[in-house]
């Protein structure tokens, strides 16, 4: 066990309600703590926080994984029982994905998964759960936030950016099949890769390594010709409110949702191929 240097070298011994310790040179200096304070400081774990659900995943026969975007601790392994009893706590449709859900969590620091005590509805979603487009694109979101979303604190801005987009999703009604397009280039905003929209000009070219709008074309193969970049540079504009008023063709609304996986992939560690990217491009 290694000291502080202020009180050198030490040994400690235990005794039913105290930790002792003994300085080794200096025997008349003991450090007293109470175990029982120790105790309820390891012990009182328990937050209330808001979270989203991403993925679910089969652990074993008894328990699965629920990977949850939390606004306190970013995305987070819990673990979820497999129970399906009426007095169970943790009712599968609470873990549909992009569902809101308030949650009583216990979090251990060393611990890889965390726990889930108790869980209810945060916000009440209808069409995400009924309607195919919108079942489609809540499940690739779902997997792409996965992706993209790590765990850490201080997430009040992005996970706000994100339930307020859950919300629009379930609602909306007009530009359905721009949605991803238009959530993708807002989320980089939050994810500080936002592009540098500075140096948009009629033919200049878009680097996506560099994020940035250049005169000349690139010295390497990742970038966009100038009439896919002058298209880029219209689509900055694009939210909840006006994405109706982006006609797309089929072909070129995949073309775009291409150009922005790569860009994510080249700005974002370990991002892999997306499983739900085929049947979002059938159903859309």
């Amino acid at each position: 066990m290694n000291a502080p240097d202020l009180f050198g070298a030490f040994f400690c011994t235990f005794s039913t309600n105290f930790i002792i310790f003994v300085h080794a040179r200096q025997r008349e200096y003991y450090y007293f703590f109470p175990l029982k304070a120790l105790a309820l400081k390891t012990v009182n774990m328990l937050h209330k926080t808001e979270g989203i659900v991403l993925v679910t995943s089969r652990y074993s026969d008894r328990y699965s994984i629920a990977h949850i975007f939390t606004r306190d601790f970013g995305r987070v392994p819990y673990l979820l029982p497999n129970t399906r009893g009426k007095k169970s706590k943790m009712k599968r449709p609470l873990f549909f994905p992009l569902s809101i859900i308030n949650m009583e969590v216990e979090h251990l620091p060393l611990r890889d998964i965390q726990r889930l005590k108790d869980v209810e509805t945060g916000f009440p979603l209808h069409e995400i759960y009924t309607d195919m487009a919108k079942v489609s694109i809540s499940f690739f979101l779902s997997e792409f936030l996965y992706r993209v979303l790590r765990e850490s604190g201080n997430n009040e801005s992005t996970f706000d950016y994100v339930r307020n987009s859950v919300e629009a999703l379930d609602a909306v009604d007009k530009g359905l099949a721009n949605f991803h397009i238009a959530f993708m280039i807002g989320l980089t905003r939050f994810l500080g890769i936002y592009p540098n929209f500075d140096g948009l000009e009629k033919n200049s070219y878009f680097d996506l390594i560099n994020g940035e709008f250049v005169r000349s074309k690139p010295g390497h193969s990742h970038s966009l010709d100038r009439s896919q970049s002058t298209y880029l540079g219209h689509l900055k504009r694009i939210n909840y409110e006006n994405m109706q008023m982006f006609k797309l063709s089929r072909e070129n609304r995949n073309r775009i949702l291409d150009y922005l996986i790569d860009y994510y992939r080249l700005h974002l560690y370990n991002f892999p191929h997306l499983k739900s990217l085929d049947v979002l491009r059938d159903i859309l």
